[in-house]
């Protein structure tokens, strides 16, 4: 290795979300931990622990969506996604998610998603 002035803003950026907390949603048995947000686009990678019977409330995809999911189910009216399955979404999708046995999975978000019924999340 070289004793080079490495420029900060291009540095690697570590996260272990094991010692983050969860944080609590608007929307009732939904908690996330944000490993990352951009403020001027919102896009997001988002970790997310839903209840047995938490659901995600009708919404529309703005930009793309992508899900792993890491226990449990997560099912809409098009499908049910598992352990290990990825699902993604394209910008205008709109859906309602619920989590019947509940579940933990990692989301990554272009943009914030908009909900037809009110409720207001931004990440930033």
């Amino acid at each position: 290795m070289t004793n080079t002035v490495i420029d900060q803003s291009l540095r690697s950026h570590y996260i272990d979300p094991q010692q983050m907390s969860w944080s609590p949603t608007p929307f009732p048995g939904i908690q996330i931990k944000v490993l990352y947000t951009e403020a001027t686009s919102g896009m997001s990678t988002v970790l997310f622990k839903m209840d047995a019977g938490a659901v995600v409330p009708f919404h529309e995809h703005t930009g793309l969506e992508q899900t792993f999911m890491l226990e449990g189910s997560l099912e809409d009216e098009e499908g049910k996604a598992f352990p290990g399955t990825y699902v993604w979404r394209p910008a205008g999708s709109q859906h309602i998610a619920v989590a019947p046995n509940g579940a933990i999975f990692l989301s990554m978000f272009m943009s914030p998603n908009h909900f037809f019924s009110g409720e207001k999340y931004d990440l930033k």
